[in-house]
């Protein structure tokens, strides 16, 4: 019966109350450890390398948009960068679809 009144969260009696209101967040913040290193801190690292990869972009490189088109950089402005995808072929392409640059040729 013991158990049962821990499981439900009410404390017995002649437990002290206020030291079972700090329990309870431990595992919380354990949960909120484990989501920050798993989840957020690789996830942010990832933007960051990508927002690095698109302020390098540069005329002449080889890239590969998040749709899986290849093309080679013409033109590039604020948030829009062209690629000639075949001889005087040219797309534009959000500058943030850009997923990774290739090497020319590939």
């Amino acid at each position: 019966m013991l158990g049962l009144a821990f499981a439900m969260g009410t404390p017995p009696e002649g437990a002290a109350g206020g030291q079972s209101a700090i329990m309870n967040l431990v595992p919380l913040v354990f949960m909120f450890g484990i989501f920050y290193f798993l989840l957020i801190r690789p996830q942010q690292k990832k933007a960051k390398e990508h927002r690095a990869l698109l302020d390098a972009l540069k005329k002449g490189d080889a890239v590969v948009t998040a749709g899986g088109m290849h093309g080679k950089v013409t033109a590039i402005d604020e948030t829009v960068v062209t690629l000639e995808v075949a001889t005087g072929v040219n797309i534009k392409v959000n500058k943030g679809h850009i997923a990774s640059v290739t090497k020319p040729g590939a």
